[in-house]
C-alpha cells in the first residue's frame, strides 16, 4: 500500500477531467492529451504548463495502474479521519486498534495511511516510500518491411534521465546525502491527532528522508537533468501503423529510489509502393492479360521478401478476382504460438489502349464467335 497523504488532498480523476466511473482506456485517452499539450517541449519557459504536466503525470501514476486506483478509491471513500467518525470510545462512537488488524484487508490499508505513529508490529512506520518515475512518450517511423520483418533501432530524444555528473544521487562528486535527522530518514513524521497518528512528510528533508548540504552543480540537487537520450530497442515483427510500443524502465527516472517509467513508442509505418495490409494479410494487386484470365495461365506473383511465388489462374478468371497465396503474409510471434497471415492477390485484367491489325482481327473473331449477348441486345429483346 503506497497511500499518501496527498491522496486526500487531491482529485486525480478532476485533474484528468474524468469521472469515477471511468474505463483505463478512457483514462489512459485523457492522459495522453493532456500530456501531449502539457509537455514541457510544447511550453519551453512556462512554468506553469510545467507543473500541471507534473500533475497529470502523478494523476495518471495512480489512476493508470488498476491496483493503485483501487487503493486510491479506497482511501479517499474513507477519508483523512476514517469517515468522519469519534476518535474516541464511548457512546455513539467507535474505538478499535489498527495494530489488530496488520495481517492484510482493511488493517494493511489504515496502518498505511495513518501511519501507526510507530507502534505497528514492525516497530516502525512506513515513509513517502520510493515514488515511480513518470512515463515518457515518443514516435517512431519505420519503414513498412521493416515493421512487417522487425528490426533493432535507436530513439534520440530529450527527456529526463538520471544526472550524469552525480550519477542521481543529487550530490556534489565527492559528497554524498546525509540521514535526515529529524525524521531519522524515514522521510515521515507522525502527527498524533487522539486515536490516530497521521504520517506527514518531512518538512525538513520535504519527504526525501536525507539532506544534500552540497548539491550538484549539474542537476541541483534532483538528481535528474534533462538532456538528449539514445535508447537503442528491437522492434517486434508484425508491428501496425499507430500501435504503441511499451519500453519498460526506459521513461522518466523514479524518486527516491523508486523505478524508472516507461517509454511509450507510437509507430508510424510508412505506405509500401505496391504492397498494402489487411490485419496480418499482405495485399498486392497483379495485372493479366486478357488471353490469360480468358484461358488460364499460371503468372509470377510478387512477395515482400523479393521472391516471387507462381499462382495458378482458373479459366474465365474475372477482373478484381482476389486469390489467396497461403502463409506468405505478415509471421508474428504471439503468446499461443506463431500466427501466420496469408497473401491476397487481386487480379486487374489489362485491356490493350492499341491493337495491330492481327490483334484486331482476333478480336472481331472473338466477338462474331461470342454467344454472349451484350445489354444493349439483352434490352432490346425484352422490350
Amino acid at each position: 500500500m503506497t497511500a499518501q497523504r496527498e491522496w486526500f488532498e487531491k482529485d486525480y480523476y478532476k485533474t484528468l477531467g474524468v469521472s469515477k466511473t471511468s474505463t483505463d482506456k478512457e483514462i489512459k485517452k485523457a492522459y495522453r492529451k493532456l500530456a501531449g499539450d502539457l509537455h514541457p517541449d510544447k511550453n519551453p519557459g512556462n512554468s506553469v504548463a510545467e507543473e500541471k504536466f507534473k500533475d497529470v503525470s502523478a494523476a495518471y501514476d495512480v489512476l493508470g495502474d488498476e491496483t493503485k486506483r483501487k487503493e486510491y478509491d479506497e482511501v479517499r471513500a474513507i477519508g483523512p479521519m476514517g469517515g468522519g467518525g469519534n476518535r474516541g470510545g464511548g457512546p455513539g462512537g467507535f474505538s478499535f486498534n489498527v495494530g489488530d488488524m496488520q495481517g492484510g484487508g482493511l488493517g494493511d490499508l489504515l496502518g498505511n495511511v495513518f501511519g501507526g505513529g510507530g507502534r505497528n508490529r514492525g516497530g516502525s512506520s512506513a515513509g513517502v516510500g520510493p515514488r515511480r518515475g513518470a512515463d515518457v512518450e515518443a514516435q517512431l517511423t519505420v519503414d513498412f518491411e521493416d515493421a512487417v520483418a522487425g528490426i533493432e533501432t535507436s530513439l534520440f530524444l530529450t527527456a529526463d534521465a538520471s544526472c550524469s555528473t552525480c550519477s542521481g544521487s543529487g550530490a556534489r562528486p565527492g559528497t554524498s546525502p546525509k540521514v535526515c535527522q529529524n525524521c531519522g530518514g524515514r522521510g515521515v513524521v507522525d502527527d498524533n491527532q487522539g486515536f490516530f497518528a497521521m504520517s506527514t512528510p518531512c518538512h525538513v528533508c520535504n519527504g526525501a528522508g536525507s539532506i544534500i548540504e552540497y548539491k550538484c552543480d549539474t542537476c541541483r540537487g534532483t538528481g535528474i537533468e534533462r538532456r538528449p537520450r539514445e535508447v537503442k530497442t528491437r522492434i517486434p515483427a508484425g508491428v501496425k501503423d499507430g500501435q504503441t510500443i511499451r519500453l519498460k524502465g526506459r521513461g522518466s527516472p523514479g524518486r527516491h529510489g523508486g523505478p524508472a517509467g516507461d517509454l511509450l513508442v507510437q509507430l508510424k509505418v510508412t505506405p509500401h509502393p505496391r504492397f498494402g495490409r489487411n490485419g496480418d494479410d499482405l495485399t498486392v494487386t497483379v495485372p493479366v492479360s486478357f488471353a490469360d484470365a480468358a484461358l488460364g495461365a499460371e503468372i509470377d506473383v510478387p512477395t515482400l521478401n523479393g521472391s516471387p511465388v507462381t499462382l495458378r489462374v482458373k479459366p474465365g478468371t474475372q477482373p478484381g478476382s482476389r486469390h489467396r497465396v497461403k502463409d506468405k503474409g505478415v509471421v508474428r510471434t504471439t503468446k499461443s504460438g506463431t500466427k501466420r497471415g496469408h497473401l491476397i492477390v487481386t487480379v486487374d485484367v489489362v485491356v490493350p489502349s492499341e491493337l495491330n491489325e492481327a490483334q484486331r482481327a482476333a478480336v472481331e473473331a472473338f466477338a462474331a464467335a461470342s454467344t454472349v449477348e451484350s445489354s444493349d441486345e439483352a434490352d432490346g429483346k425484352a422490350s
